[in-house]
C-alpha cells in the first residue's frame, strides 16, 4: 500500500506572497500542472475552492518563473 507523504500544503495566496507574484499569475502557471507536479485543490464548505501547492509544487513554480524570465532575456 502506498502512503501519501505530503504532510502540508501552502495556499496560492501564501505562495504568491512568498514568490513576489500575483495570485492570478500563479493560477495561470498552474493551469498546465497536474497533481503529480504538486498542485491540488482544497474544497471547503459552501463551494469554496482554494488552489494549493505541495513543497514540490512550489519548486516547480519557481522553475517555471525562472525559465520564463530567462526566455524574456
Amino acid at each position: 500500500m502506498q502512503l501519501n507523504k505530503i504532510h502540508a500544503v501552502k495556499t496560492v495566496d501564501r505562495v504568491a506572497a512568498e514568490l513576489g507574484e500575483t495570485v492570478d499569475r500563479l493560477h495561470d502557471l498552474a493551469i498546465g500542472m497536474e497533481p503529480e507536479d504538486g498542485v491540488i485543490w482544497v474544497y471547503g464548505t459552501e463551494e469554496v475552492e482554494v488552489l494549493a501547492f505541495t513543497p514540490f509544487g512550489v519548486e516547480n513554480l519557481r522553475e517555471m518563473i525562472a525559465m520564463e524570465r530567462d526566455s524574456r532575456g
